[in-house]
C-alpha cells in the first residue's frame, strides 16, 4: 500500500504543539508502516532536516514539493494530478483541494471556534474554511481528544462514525537534554504560546492575587514566542503593581525549558481554550504540579479535579495554586498522581493507533 504524508510542519526550528505531534508521529510511524511504501512530503530544504533528525525505512521516500507559498493547495494538489497514493495522512488539519479518496486528517481543536476573539478575521475564516473542507473531504477524521470529537460533531456536523479519537503522546522529551542555567530566585512558570487564549491575563491577575494575599515571595516567568495581540499582554505587565517580578523569557530552548520546568514551584495553564495541552503533560514528568482549566480537554488530559480551576476567575486560579504551593501533603499527592497521569501517553502507542486507522483502508483496496 503507497501511503503519502504531509511531514511539512515536522522540521521547522521553532516548533509549536502541531510542529512537535507532526515530529513525533513521523517518528513513531517508522515503526509501524515501515513495510509499507510512504512518501513524506517536505517543504524545501526539508530532506536535510530529516536527515539530521533521524533515518526512514527502506521503503521509505523524501520528496520535497518546490512552493513556498500555498504550499498545501497548490503544492502538495498538484503533485495529487499525477502521482495519487493509496492513502493520504495530514497530521496538520488541512488536506488539499485534490486529494486521494482515501485521506485521513488530525484536527487538533476549534480554538478559534471557542475563542474567536484571539484570532485575527483571516485566521478565523482560514482555519474555518479549510477545516471544515478538511472534515468534509477526509473519510476518517483524528481528533486528539473526546472533546475535540464532541465540536467536530456539534459544530462541524461530522459524523461520529468518521472521527477516531487518538491521543497525543508523551514521551520524556527532555531526556538526554543538557540543562540550561538555573534561576537565581523561586517562580511561577507559564510555557506556550504568550497570548489571550492562554489566559495570560489570568495568570497574571493571579499571580498578583498570591503576592497581595498569600504572601508568595516568588516571580512569575512567562516563557514562549509572542502571539495574537501581545502588545496588549505586555502593557498589563507593565501596568502591574509587580511589574518587577514577571520576567518575560521569549521562545526558549529545549534545555532552557527543561531547567524552567524542573525547578519551578508550580506549572500554570488556565488556558481558556487548548487543542490538547501537551505542557501538563512536561510538567507532571518532571514532578512538577499543575493548575489548568475546568474545563475541556484540560481536565480530560491531567486527570484530576483537584489540579482545576475556572479560568475566567483568577481567584480561583489563585486559590487552587496556593494549595498546590503551601500544603506539602496535598502537593505531594498530586505530584504522585501527575507521575501515575503521564503513562497514559506515548508517541509509540499514538503511532499505532494512527497506524491501525491508515491501514483499516487496506482491506477496500483489494
Amino acid at each position: 500500500m503507497k501511503i503519502a504524508i504531509d511531514a511539512s510542519r515536522a522540521f521547522l526550528d521553532k516548533k509549536t504543539g502541531i510542529e512537535e505531534y507532526t515530529y513525533q508521529i513521523v517518528k513513531s510511524l517508522r515503526k509501524d508502516l515501515k513495510d509499507h511504501e510512504v512518501i513524506l512530503y517536505l517543504r524545501p530544504g526539508g530532506k536535510v532536516k530529516l536527515e539530521k533528525a533521524f533515518s526512514i525505512p527502506k521503503k521509505w521516500e523524501a520528496r520535497e514539493i518546490p512552493f513556498k507559498y500555498f504550499w498545501t493547495q497548490i503544492g502538495m494538489a498538484w503533485e495529487f494530478l499525477t502521482n495519487s497514493p493509496d492513502v493520504l495522512f495530514v497530521p496538520a488539519h488541512t488536506v488539499p483541494w485534490i486529494h486521494p479518496k482515501n485521506s485521513v486528517v488530525t484536527v487538533h481543536g476549534l480554538e478559534y471556534e471557542h475563542c474567536p476573539e484571539s484570532y485575527s478575521l483571516y485566521s478565523r475564516w482560514f482555519h474555518r474554511f479549510f477545516i471544515k473542507k478538511s472534515c468534509l473531504w477526509a473519510k476518517k477524521i483524528i481528533a486528539i481528544s473526546e472533546n475535540t470529537k464532541d465540536d467536530l460533531g456539534k459544530m462541524y456536523q461530522a459524523p461520529r462514525r468518521k472521527i477516531e479519537v487518538v491521543y497525543n503522546g508523551f514521551t520524556d522529551i527532555f531526556k538526554g537534554e543538557q540543562e540550561g542555567k538555573k534561576p537565581s530566585y523561586s517562580y511561577l512558570l507559564f510555557i506556550g504560546r504568550v497570548e489571550k487564549r492562554k489566559n495570560i491575563e489570568g495568570i497574571i491577575k493571579a499571580f498578583e492575587i498570591l503576592k497581595k494575599e498569600y504572601d508568595y515571595a516568588g516571580k512569575l516567568v512567562l516563557a514562549g514566542k509572542p502571539g495574537y495581540d501581545f502588545f496588549k499582554i505586555n502593557r498589563l505587565i507593565k501596568n502591574s503593581d509587580f511589574y518587577k517580578d514577571i520576567v518575560v523569557k521569549g521562545y526558549v530552548s529545549d534545555a532552557d525549558r527543561l531547567v524552567l520546568m524542573k525547578n519551578t514551584n508550580l506549572f500554570m495553564f488556565p488556558s481558556l481554550c487548548e487543542g490538547f495541552g501537551l505542557p501538563i503533560l512536561e510538567a507532571q514528568s518532571v514532578g512538577v504540579p499543575v493548575v489548568t482549566s475546568d474545563m475541556g480537554p484540560m481536565d480530560e488530559i491531567v486527570n484530576s479535579k483537584r489540579m482545576l480551576a475556572n479560568p475566567h476567575k483568577p481567584t480561583d486560579i489563585a486559590k487552587v495554586s496556593a494549595k498546590l504551593l503551601q500544603d506539602k501533603e496535598f502537593r505531594k499527592k498530586m505530584i504522585i498522581k501527575g507521575n501515575e497521569n503521564i503513562k497514559r501517553f506515548s508517541w509509540n502507542k499514538c503511532g499505532e493507533e494512527t497506524a491501525e486507522v491508515l491501514l483499516n483502508f487496506k482491506q477496500n483496496l483489494k
